[in-house]
């Protein structure tokens, strides 16, 4: 039953077991690993649907691949997913899961229920390296990229516990959004997209998988040219100054560089708009102002999009506050009498702090992030005191 806590055996990350783990293959990939034992290629669509679409566990039970590979694979091969540490539900049906990442560290997958889809919110990184100030991972620093079965491997995992049956795959929709930026750890993240949308695999549409950036420019060239899924861009601003407090990876690829690239994306994408994530933060970006100058920012740039306004939902020691829900009401209003599509996310799972910007896991931080922003503290140099005299920004 959720809100369980498991007796985890060590991650696999934390020690090579030198078995080759199936999980993290493309079917291109494992079509190559299988003819290197001797086998028919055509042997690698059948695994690969074993693996995938049926959530095998066991290899002698995949009884249509022959015995002699059975107990080749036995030798050889695993399946190995991330132990789960812990298992939460939501009043409103949300599920969180904490993974042991390995070595100290541990990361979090999300599932979303609603009417007509179930999505799974995956991580791509145990930590993040932007570190964004409104984002509990962004405060817990960096430890490490995950492979590509790693990413999977949540995947599966949630398509099991939410269905043990196996009738049907609970998960309808996959959204790289959980902890992590996903273009900065681009190979393995691009390897499990290729596995979400193989027919043979998941066979998930590009509409129903979602890659959310803060913005890393080469990366949303790359994806638009080698597995174009729709795309969703960290925005939460509507200017470079700004922006550059909130998502320091502004400094690197400013507004006008990102803009054009998502401009470029859309000729490549399965959506013909791009998603704007902006998050509402009290006195910081939620002013009538501000709004009127993300209308003039978008309509400039010639953009299709869709604004996704996002309520703060708060963690200890983030310096910020929700914007009033009427505030919010206003600031969308703004933008659809300007003709743009704005939408409020509804909160989900917040009581078990699985709401968006609220997953933290556990990191091992190799990139003193959390010392850093400590000392910037310490100097007065919090974001709020450039923006606004409101005491709660300190």
């Amino acid at each position: 039953m959720p809100n369980a806590q498991h007796n985890a055996a060590p991650s696999g990350a934390a020690k090579d077991s030198g078995l080759t783990n199936l999980l993290g293959l493309t079917r291109d990939e494992l079509e190559v690993w299988v003819e290197g034992l001797g086998e028919k290629s055509f042997r690698a669509r059948q695994l690969f649907k074993w693996v995938h679409q049926l959530g095998a566990t066991d290899f002698q039970a995949m009884t249509s691949l022959a015995k002699s590979l059975r107990d080749q694979l036995n030798g050889r091969a695993e399946l190995r997913e991330l132990p789960i540490l812990r298992d939460h539900q939501s009043v409103d049906g949300t599920r969180k899961w904490l993974l042991d990442a390995g070595q100290g560290n541990a990361i979090e997958t999300v599932y979303i229920p609603e009417d007509d889809r179930g999505t799974l919110c995956v991580s791509s990184q145990a930590g993040c390296t932007v570190a964004c100030g409104f984002c509990s991972t962004g405060h817990q620093g960096f430890a490490r990229n995950l492979s590509t079965a790693e990413i999977i491997g949540q995947v599966r995992m949630a398509n099991r516990l939410l269905d043990p049956s196996g009738r049907r795959a609970a998960v309808s929709n996959v959204v790289f959004m959980g902890m992590g930026e996903p273009l900065l750890n681009y190979e393995a993240v691009r390897g499990a997209l290729q596995i979400l949308l193989d027919d043979n695999g998941y066979g998930l549409s590009r509409r129903k998988v979602t890659v959310s950036t803060s913005g890393v420019v080469p990366f949303i060239e790359r994806l638009a040219a080698e597995c174009p899924v729709a795309l969703a861009v960290s925005l939460h601003a509507p200017n470079d100054p700004l922006r550059d407090r909130l998502v320091p990876l502004n400094k690197k690829y400013p507004l006008a560089e990102l803009l054009a690239a998502c401009r470029l994306y859309l000729r490549s994408g399965p959506r013909d708009f791009i998603t704007f994530e902006y998050v509402m933060l009290e006195g910081i970006n939620d002013s009538q102002d501000h709004a009127r100058e993300l209308v003039s920012l978008v309509t400039q740039a010639k953009l299709y999009c869709k604004f996704n306004l996002i309520p703060f939902n708060p963690f200890p020691g983030s310096g910020f506050r929700r914007s009033p829900a009427e505030r919010v009401r206003q600031f969308a209003q703004t933008l659809q009498a300007a003709g743009m599509v704005a939408t409020v996310r509804k909160t989900r799972g917040d009581d078990i702090d699985a709401a968006c910007g609220q997953l933290a896991g556990d990191i091992q931080d190799r990139t003193l992030i959390r010392l850093r922003r400590l000392d910037a503290g310490a100097e007065g140099l919090a974001l709020g005191s450039h923006e606004t005299s409101s005491p709660h920004h300190a």
